[in-house]
């Protein structure tokens, strides 16, 4: 399998500092090529939520290069690889709280991490930023962990109303302000010809379902010329619609 991938972030039209981190890299090994991919959205309203979310990076970063190589050998321990990342955020979560307690404020970052081999993908996720799978439709992948996708999944309010309602962007936990994190992990059949999307919420508030799978379908974006472009033009449509958040989305394009 190979990739074609991007990763673009905007700090948007309201915003002093852009608070999103992100990166993809595609990895030779000698059992194929791998794709990494994570995306980290630090909390709006708190002080110093860049730091946050490039924190959380780093740490992935130096997994990618420590570690990444003992993991893959033509296939992946999925326990084994949920228990590393379970470990790598519970690790940051200290590290990011501390640095708070010392700095008198409190910081905090979502997380959505995901690993594309020629068989399988691999996700984490803490908080509200997104997977998805574009290929015959546009499939979320990961679930959010606010407090408006709670009230769905209880029957007490409809997606519908959960779009629009004011505490859409109440998360139950984060990286860094949370005294536990509970990551949700997934595991998935990766495809050929297929888009993966990681993007905060802010890339998502704005447009619709139908507008991002016309400008991200993998027919779109037979080059990465064109799935640069097709990026910033959902995110130019974004900020002339009045997002506010920060805007920020990776792209990993199969073929």
């Amino acid at each position: 399998m190979n990739f074609i991938v991007s990763a673009n972030t905007d700090i948007g039209i309201v915003k002093s500092t852009n608070q999103d981190s992100l990166s993809v890299k595609v990895i030779n090994t000698p059992n194929g090529r791998i794709a990494f991919a994570i995306l980290c959205d630090g909390m709006g309203g708190l002080a110093k939520g860049e730091v946050a979310s490039a924190s959380v990076i780093r740490a992935f970063d130096q997994w990618v290069y420590n570690e990444l190589s003992s993991v893959y050998n033509g296939a992946v321990d999925a326990q084994a690889l949920k228990v590393r990342w379970e470990k790598i955020l519970l690790e940051q979560n200290n590290i990011i709280k501390q640095y708070g307690a010392r700095q008198g404020v409190k910081l905090g970052t979502t997380v959505v991490v995901m690993l594309i081999t020629n068989s399988e993908y691999y996700i984490m996720n803490v908080g509200d930023s997104r997977a998805y799978e574009i290929s015959d439709s546009l499939k979320q992948l990961t679930n959010d962990q606010t407090f408006v996708a709670r009230e769905v999944a209880l029957g007490n309010m409809t997606p519908e109303q959960a779009e629009v309602d004011e505490r859409r962007s109440v998360l139950l936990q984060c990286i860094g302000a949370s005294e536990e994190v509970y990551p949700d992990f997934f595991v998935g059949r990766s495809c050929l010809n297929a888009t993966y999307m990681l993007c905060s919420d802010g890339f998502r508030h704005e447009i619709t379902p139908d507008e991002i799978y016309a400008k991200f379908h993998p027919d779109m974006l037979l080059n990465d010329v064109a799935m640069n472009q097709n990026t910033l033009d959902l995110i130019e449509l974004n900020k002339q619609r009045n997002e506010r958040d920060n805007i920020s989305v990776v792209l990993v394009r199969t073929f």
